[in-house]
């Protein structure tokens, strides 16, 4: 497929077409609370951190964004377990503040229903890390959603983040297999990468789901059983993700 992958900020025209890519997270994800907060604001904010793709025709195929934050200082110098979450609340406060940023994290790489198959989500991992080069970084580092962990829930991620394919080495994991092909190196877990809590009520909304037993209930998507109290009524899921890191 002809590709051109510019950023928001060279072409500002295109961000009403970003968001009408259809994406592929399952409904009770869109509820994070910082996710509500803060996904907009890259646009608005950190446009030049903001990738968009668009084919022969001039539609939009794919976006990417990314947010830079401060990883050396007080209280921080380690990958957070809270990853995704974490590392967007990092990157805001950091600019609020006047921080100088030293790192630049993936935050979401989203294709067309149509591009699907193509390998353009590879292409926008490695178009986002000559981005961050460009920009004057020397590493990009991703709080991975590993994508066939939804498969297999109950297994451990610490256990699943490391595992490889017996024929070439590589992780077991198809969207983790893309990040070390592009140069990244798994690095850790971040066990609490995103937390949804809601009620009973929203809980069966999001889902179709009945959530009236207490315990973990598997939920389609869901990287983890959700933790249902039914008998308090509420539920929370708490998402592990995969913190891969590029050297550039």
């Amino acid at each position: 497929m002809e590709l051109t992958v510019t950023t928001l900020a060279e072409r500002p025209e295109l961000q009403g077409a970003l968001w009408a890519i259809k994406d592929l997270w399952p409904e009770f994800t869109l509820h994070d609370p910082v996710g509500w907060g803060y996904m907009a604001r890259i646009v608005t904010e950190l446009p030049e951190y903001v990738l968009v793709a668009t084919d022969a025709d001039g539609e939009v195929v794919a976006r990417a964004f990314s947010v830079p934050f401060r990883l050396e200082g007080e209280d921080r110098g380690e990958l957070p377990a809270r990853g995704w979450d974490e590392v967007m609340l990092w990157a805001f406060s950091d600019l609020r503040h006047g921080r100088t940023p030293d790192t630049v994290s993936a935050i979401e790489v989203c294709v067309a229903t149509k591009a699907l198959g193509q390998g353009l989500s590879g292409r926008m991992l490695a178009e986002m890390r000559d981005n961050a080069r460009r920009l004057g970084f020397s590493e990009v580092v991703a709080p991975v959603r590993p994508n066939a962990k939804h498969l297999e829930a109950g297994s451990p991620i610490h256990e699943y983040a490391f595992r490889t394919r017996e024929a070439d080495g590589l992780p077991h994991d198809p969207w983790l297999r893309v990040h070390v092909r592009a140069g990244g190196v798994i690095e850790a877990v971040a066990p609490a990468s995103m937390t949804i809590s809601g009620s009973l009520d929203q809980w069966r909304r999001w889902t179709g789901l009945p959530f009236d037993t207490d315990g973990p209930v598997e939920v389609p998507g869901a990287l983890v059983p959700v933790h249902c109290e039914a008998a308090r009524g509420y539920a929370v899921y708490v998402e592990p993700n995969v913190w891969v890191r590029h050297r550039l």
